[in-house]
């Protein structure tokens, strides 16, 4: 049936809000790019302690671009369909549109200006806009992109949200 239609053909609010949870829970129980590189000549380890959230992602970084990205690990539903989503959004982009990704992502999710981040041009990582709305999820959502992050710059550790 899909969502109702408000006027000049929008969903409604609460649609809205049910479809992204339909698509973050998707992401959640069947998450995308769900593997281990093998041959990845970057890699990274995060963890949320605040809520037990552990991955690694993996990046085969080829002449600058981003040839695959995987991870593996556990985690909360917004965690995990948001590192599923990230991969998806990053293959064959480039280092620096990664990093600006990144950017742009963190914007979306932290951003409580009256001039909020364009949710459109995300794409379908705008989903993950209303959790600026709760700040102890905003380190589930992020925790994947801080850790892609450091795999592109190749820093030792782990990434910690705390």
């Amino acid at each position: 049936m899909g969502p109702q239609k408000g006027k000049r053909g929008v969903p409604l609010m609460s649609d809205l809000r049910d479809l992204y949870q339909e698509v973050i829970l998707d992401h959640h129980k069947k998450p995308r790019n769900f593997h281990k590189i093998e041959h990845a000549n970057r890699r990274a380890e995060g963890y949320n302690p605040l809520c037990g959230d552990k991955l690694s992602v993996y990046i085969q970084l080829e002449n600058g671009i981003v040839k695959d990205i995987s991870f593996v690990g556990t985690g909360c539903a917004i965690s995990t369909a948001s590192a599923s989503m990230m991969t998806e959004s990053l293959k064959g982009k480039s280092e620096s549109e990664a990093k600006e990704a990144f950017e742009k992502f963190h914007q979306l999710v932290t951003n409580h200006s009256d001039s909020p981040p364009d949710a459109a041009a995300m794409g379908k990582l705008a989903v993950f806009s209303g959790v600026r709305e709760y700040p102890v999820r905003v380190k589930c959502a992020t925790l994947a992109w801080h850790t892609m992050r450091a795999a592109l710059d190749q820093s030792q550790g782990a990434v910690a949200t705390e």
